[in-house]
């Protein structure tokens, strides 16, 4: 399985689904605390996008899956993670590629994609008005001290916060580098994201019960080229739902 070291001179694991197609690569981006596995393999979203002849890559962004795992909040922030994406489609001299991202692979993507010509078309998932109002991830449902907290706690029962108890435990289940996530718990974006300089055609997938993507027509309404979908399931179920994976992949579908 390969590695590439970015330019900071963080290892960055990434899977390649290669075959022969006309179509540009697929880049897949997780959500926090989450890796390739999680989100994009085990779901079946890979093997989708691959019957349908496409080439396919999912990375583990820093911090995360088997990348490295600084513990400097300097090194993260999805504004670093997106110069981690540009730099990878750098080194397979991808002229074109369409990007995919949940949560906080959401926000990655669209700060890509206001930089980057070369995305053809791109989704985002997990994530709703907060992007227009906060700049990133809704921290007033998760964030800040409280998941800063959560994540560094010695004994997880002491955790008051219910949602921060949730992404704590998530963390505990895949066995993640805590001190890792909190790192960029505290580098976490929120800052205005440039949504006018996104010209490729974007998908928006919103969970109908995910507190982390309400009101995502405002997220719509302010990228230039949008469609909403809404799917069933939470924060965490939306993105194995079987409506997200036929949504993805009927609007990559195009020639």
């Amino acid at each position: 399985m390969p590695y590439f070291k970015t330019s900071d001179d963080v290892e960055i694991h990434y899977r390649l689904w290669e075959q022969d197609s006309r179509q540009p690569l697929i880049l897949l981006h997780h959500g926090f605390i989450a890796d390739a596995e999680v989100d994009w393999i085990s779901p079946g979203i890979v093997q989708v996008l691959a019957e349908t002849g496409r080439r396919v890559l999912a990375l583990d962004a820093r911090g995360h899956g088997r990348s490295g795992k600084p513990h400097d909040p300097a090194r993260y922030g999805e504004a670093r993670m997106a110069e981690d994406l540009r730099e990878l489609m750098d080194l397979l001299d991808e002229e074109a590629y369409d990007l995919v991202g949940y949560s906080m692979g959401a926000v990655v993507s669209l700060l890509t994609a206001a930089r980057d010509t070369r995305i053809r078309r791109l989704v985002i998932g997990g994530v709703g008005a907060a992007v227009v109002e906060l700049g990133g991830v809704d921290s007033r449902v998760v964030g800040g001290p409280a998941l800063v907290d959560a994540l560094t706690a010695e004994d997880p029962s002491t955790v008051t916060d219910p949602s921060a108890a949730d992404f704590r435990a998530f963390a505990d289940a895949v066995g993640a580098d805590r001190l890792a996530l909190a790192a960029h718990a505290r580098a976490i974006h929120q800052e205005p994201i440039p949504l006018t300089e996104i010209t490729a055609p974007t998908l928006l997938l919103a969970g109908e019960d995910d507190p982390l993507a309400t009101r995502p027509e405002v997220l719509a309404g302010a990228l230039p080229a949008a469609t909403l979908r809404t799917v069933p399931g939470d924060h965490s179920g939306a993105v194995g739902a079987p409506a997200f994976v036929t949504e993805l992949a009927a609007f990559l579908d195009v020639p």
